[in-house]
């Protein structure tokens, strides 16, 4: 069966991991902190850069534009534009146009896509002239977890979006022309920042990176659709604790972004805010790029991740002790 080969695969990694070692929590502090950027209400997810250095942000149903000064401003409102239910989980991520294997068509660059939650879940997109359309339609009776973009080419520069049901996770590929794929069937529950890994990550260069926050696991996902463990975090684990955003580091980066997602009577309640770590602190905890970070839903508490012969995980910042951590982890460039 094909979980028994994965339970093997699934204990080789972790021996790997285990030649790098825990993050632990019983040492020094870390060395970077998580800092309030911009106050926004209802933000849950970030995307980019764009083309011209600024990331979109999904708040409150809605999108803005955030600028590389730090300013706000609305995206894709009106007719034709883009809205969701507020209280979701629309994570979204930006596509190029790299030519999508087996079709004569691409994404376009600076297109962005978003989940659409509920009973008849889907993806959006989004046009950079702000016009939103609906993309692709999913199986009803699914939890829509994560969205990334393959920008290594390993999956055919699709996307990927998984979806929980019965607690085991679907991986989806999606091309340019809408159409969806399986590409893996049977994965462990995952949640959050998706991402795929660049090529010089180690042996999982190139694969679906995917966090689990009950069980304190990340996982790599390959083209195959055969999961494995990729570390396990050492962090604290559980439902609206654990580690639940990635994001890889890229050269010449200038400054991390995080979604702090306000929570009503959550034990981390979060502050409706844009968490950042500066070029400094990034400097300052030994970052490199190519380089995963991961941080916990509660108070953002984030780990290192570096893939080489072996991973290696080091504990490098930690938000506000109220953060609750949403989405993926981008990264603005120098």
């Amino acid at each position: 069966m094909r979980w028994s080969r994965n339970l093997a695969l699934s204990m080789a990694a972790m021996t790997l991991v285990a030649c790098g070692g825990s993050p632990g929590r019983a040492g020094p502090p870390p060395a970077a902190a998580w800092t309030v950027y911009r106050h926004l209400p209802g933000v849950v997810d970030l995307a980019g850069p764009r083309g011209d250095g600024s990331f979109l942000v999904a708040a409150a149903g809605r999108l803005l534009v955030l600028g590389r000064g730090g300013t706000l401003s609305p995206f894709a409102r009106g007719a034709g534009g883009y809205l969701t239910a507020m209280g979701t989980e629309p994570y979204l991520v930006l596509a190029s146009s790299d030519a999508v294997r087996g079709t004569h068509c691409s994404f376009g660059n600076d297109a962005a896509f978003a989940i659409e939650p509920g009973a008849r879940p889907g993806i959006v997109t989004i046009s950079s002239q702000g016009r939103a359309r609906q993309f692709a339609s999913l199986p009803p009776g699914r939890f829509l977890s994560g969205i990334a973009f393959d920008s290594t080419g390993r999956f055919g520069h699709r996307l990927l979006v998984t979806a929980v049901s019965g607690g085991r996770t679907t991986v989806f590929g999606i091309g340019c022309d809408g159409r969806l794929s399986i590409i893996a069937a049977d994965a462990p529950a995952v949640e959050g920042g998706i991402a795929v890994a660049p090529a010089r990550f180690g042996r999982f260069g190139g694969d679906l990176i995917a966090a689990d926050e009950t069980s304190g696991r990340v996982y790599a996902v390959d083209p195959a659709g055969t999961a494995v463990t990729l570390v396990r975090s050492g962090m604290p684990a559980g439902g609206d604790i654990g580690v639940e955003s990635a994001g890889f580091v890229p050269p010449r980066a200038a400054a991390a972004y995080l979604a702090d997602r306000f929570s009503a009577g959550n034990k981390h309640p979060g502050d409706n805010a844009v968490l950042r770590l500066s070029a400094a602190d990034l400097a300052r905890a030994g970052i490199r790029a190519g380089d995963l970070l991961v941080a916990t839903e509660g108070g953002a508490e984030t780990i290192d991740i570096r893939c080489t012969a072996a991973c290696a995980i080091r504990y490098i910042a930690a938000g506000p002790a109220i953060a609750h951590a949403e989405g993926h982890i981008v990264f603005a460039s120098s």
